[in-house]
């Protein structure tokens, strides 16, 4: 018995699963959060080394706010995975609405954590106040940039959906950019549990 695979056209054989977006914005997320992982084991280290100071300062930071911005990012993410199922359906009005609904999202975020920052700054909190203030603004100030550069690579695909980019044919630039957004997501979920709530 001969093995028909052999003879198939290798265009009507089953497509096999493929990595979203290109091999470049993998690589690059991939060393986005390696840093992430030194910054956070960094964190852990210190902390290990006086916890009742950690938890003290901790309680001074404000939950609510963190979980609002958790679910600020959550529900980002959810749009810009709606805006590429979107593009792959070939409706690049939804796409481009969902990108910008997401785009809106991360805008919230930026909102809520300026308030946060300006109220520890003008009760005189900075980087030297001490150990635990160092790494909460140095680790939530690293993620905000990330967030703003998130934001500009939506609002480019928002524009380029609008002018129709992207379609069942070619989605690569949305997926990219829809997987750097998940990362910012992904980050702060690791980033909120571990600054703003374990003790």
């Amino acid at each position: 018995m001969t093995d028909t695979s052999l003879a198939l056209d290798p265009a009507e054989m089953p497509s096999a699963r493929r990595l979203p977006g290109d091999l470049a914005i993998w690589v690059f997320i991939l060393a986005e959060m390696l840093a992430f992982a030194v910054f956070f084991a960094s964190y852990a280290f210190a902390r290990s080394k006086d916890v009742e100071m950690f938890n003290f300062y901790q309680q001074t930071l404000d939950r609510n706010a963190g979980a609002f911005n958790t679910l600020l990012l959550v529900t980002g993410s959810w749009f810009v995975v709606l805006a590429v199922q979107a593009a792959h359906r070939d409706d690049s009005r939804a796409a481009a609405r969902r990108i910008g609904l997401g785009f809106l999202c991360g805008a919230g975020f930026l909102t809520v954590k300026v308030f946060e920052y300006a109220a520890k700054f003008g009760a005189g909190i900075s980087l030297s106040t001490n150990t635990f203030y160092m790494f909460y603004i140095s680790l939530t100030f690293f993620h905000f940039m990330h967030v703003i550069l998130g934001m500009v690579i939506l609002a480019i695909l928002w524009v380029k959906t609008r002018q129709g980019a992207y379609g069942s044919r070619d989605a690569h630039g949305l997926e990219s950019g829809a997987a750097y957004w998940h990362m910012v997501d992904l980050l702060w979920i690791v980033l909120f549990p571990l600054v703003y709530v374990m003790r």
